[in-house]
């Protein structure tokens, strides 16, 4: 499953990022890597970008890239 098909509050950990380049580099940074536990907090309207909770703090990204990203739920509320 994808990171933009979670729901408000579902938890998930991160599997694999499959976004290469630069931005695949700055997500790394950020702490978004395989193994590590999100919250999906909210997606914006008509393709917005989505806010999760990584390590402490809130992060917003795009919708696009949210797709890229693979994810295994742990809990849906």
């Amino acid at each position: 499953m994808n990171l933009s098909d979670l729901k408000p509050e579902d938890t998930a950990i991160i599997d694999k990022i499959n976004i290469k380049g630069e931005l695949g580099r700055r997500l790394l940074d950020m702490g978004l890597v395989p193994s590590t536990k999100i919250v999906f907090r909210r997606s914006a309207p008509f393709s917005g970008p989505v806010q999760i909770s990584v390590l402490g703090y809130e992060l917003c990204i795009r919708k696009s890239d949210a797709e890229k990203i693979t994810v295994s739920r742990v809990n849906a509320r």
